[in-house]
C-alpha cells in the first residue's frame, strides 16, 4: 500500500473528482449531508462531468445561516441513496480531492453505508496539504485566499457546486506549479472493508505519521547514517518540529524509499530530519545527546531520490554471533 503514499507531480494519474459537501453538522453519522457536488476532471484538470444535487437528509439541516439552506428547500429533494449510482459511476478509477479531504471523505463514506453500498475510492488527495507543500507565501491556506491568488472568481462560499468549482480552477495552477517544483502530490490509499455478512465499511483516514509509526519496515536496520554515504534501506529517521517541509511530505518520501519511520528518538535512531543547527529541545535536542546524526530537510530530499538497498529481513539468516549483534543493536 505504500506505493499510493505520495506520487511525482510529472507521474501520470487517472483523473480526478473534486467533492464538496455541505452538511447539518460537524460529525459524520450523526451529522448529514444536505448539498453534494462532485465533478471529475480529467488529469489537467477540467471538468468532463459532474453530479450537483441538494439532499433531503430527513434531519433538522442545521446551521442554516451557513449554508443558507432550510428544511423546506430540501423536503422534496433526492436522498443519497437515490443518487449513490450517479456518484459511484463518477468516482470509479480516480481520485477523490477536497480542501480537507479528511473531512468530505468521512461524510461521503458514512452516506455509502447508510445507503448500504461502497464507495469505489482507493486513492484521496488533499489540497490544503498540497498548497503547504508548494511555498505559495500566503497569510493562510483557505480556499478563497489560494482563489484570490490564482484570480478564480469565488461567487457563493459555503455552496457546494460553487466551492467545488473553485477549487477544481485552484487544482489546475497549483498541479502546475507542483510539477514545475518536482513536488509530489499528497495522494493516499483510501481502505474499505467488506465483512462475511456482506457489509461494506470505510477505513477512517488516519493522520500518515500514526499509520507510518506502526507499518513494519521490510529492511533490517543497517544502523547509524553516516555523513556523506548514502541513504539505505532499513535505516530508522525520525522527524523534529524544526523543519520547512510538511511531515507528511517527508514521511511520504521515508516510506517510499524503503526506510522505517520513527515516532521516537532513541539508540536505534539512524537520523533525525532538524533545520535548527544547535536544537534546544524535542528530537533533534535529543539527537544530539545521544550522538544520533542530524540533517535538513533539504539534506534528506537530495538524498532519498537514491537510496542504497538496503538487507530484507526475509533475506538475513543471522549466525549465533550475528544473532547477538542484531539482538544488542
Amino acid at each position: 500500500m505504500s506505493h499510493t503514499w505520495g506520487r511525482p507531480a510529472r507521474e501520470p494519474g487517472d483523473g480526478w473528482v473534486v467533492v464538496d459537501v455541505e452538511t447539518t453538522g460537524f460529525r459524520p453519522g450523526h451529522a448529514r449531508i444536505i448539498s453534494l457536488a462532485a465533478l471529475a476532471l480529467d488529469p489537467e484538470g477540467r471538468v468532463e462531468h459532474s453530479v450537483v444535487s441538494l439532499l433531503n437528509p430527513g434531519v433538522d439541516p442545521g446551521p442554516t445561516h451557513i449554508h443558507g439552506l432550510t428544511a423546506e428547500m430540501l423536503e422534496d429533494q433526492p436522498t443519497f441513496a437515490d443518487i449513490a449510482p450517479d456518484v459511484i459511476e463518477l468516482l470509479h478509477g480516480r481520485t477523490l480531492v477536497a480542501h480537507n479531504v479528511a473531512f468530505d471523505y468521512a461524510f461521503l463514506a458514512s452516506e455509502a453505508e447508510l445507503a448500504e453500498t461502497a464507495l469505489p475510492v482507493d486513492t484521496v488527495m488533499c489540497t490544503v496539504e498540497l498548497a503547504r507543500r508548494l511555498d505559495l507565501g500566503l497569510e493562510n491556506l483557505r480556499l478563497e485566499t489560494l482563489a484570490r491568488h490564482w484570480a478564480v472568481p469565488q461567487t457563493r462560499a459555503h455552496d457546494a457546486f460553487d466551492d467545488a468549482l473553485v477549487l477544481s480552477r485552484v487544482l489546475a495552477p497549483a498541479l502546475q506549479r507542483a510539477r514545475e517544483r518536482e513536488t509530489w502530490l499528497p495522494v493516499r490509499p483510501a481502505t474499505r472493508r467488506r465483512w462475511p455478512n456482506g457489509r461494506v465499511t470505510h477505513d477512517e483516514l488516519r493522520p500518515l505519521k500514526m499509520l507510518a509509526s506502526r507499518m513494519p519496515c521490510p529492511y533490517l536496520n543497517p544502523g547509524p547514517y553516516r555523513r556523506g554515504g548514502p541513504l539505505v534501506q532499513g535505516m530508522r529517521v525520525a522527524l523534529s518540529a524544526e523543519v520547512n517541509r510538511t511531515h507528511e511530505e517527508l514521511v511520504e518520501r521515508i516510506i517510499h524509499a524503503g526506510l522505517a519511520y520513527a515516532d521516537a528518538v532513541d539508540p536505534q535512531t539512524s537520523l533525525v530530519i532538524c533545520n535548527e543547527r544547535t536544537p534546544q529541545q524535542g528530537k533533534g535536542y535529543l539527537a544530539r545527546e545521544l550522538g544520533v546524526p542530524v540533517v535538513s530537510d533539504g539534506q534528506f530530499m537530495d538524498s532519498v531520490a537514491s537510496v542504497a538497498n538496503g538487507t530484507g529481513i526475509d533475506e538475513f539468516v543471522p549466525s549465533v554471533d550475528q544473532g547477538q549483534q542484531f539482538a544488542l543493536f
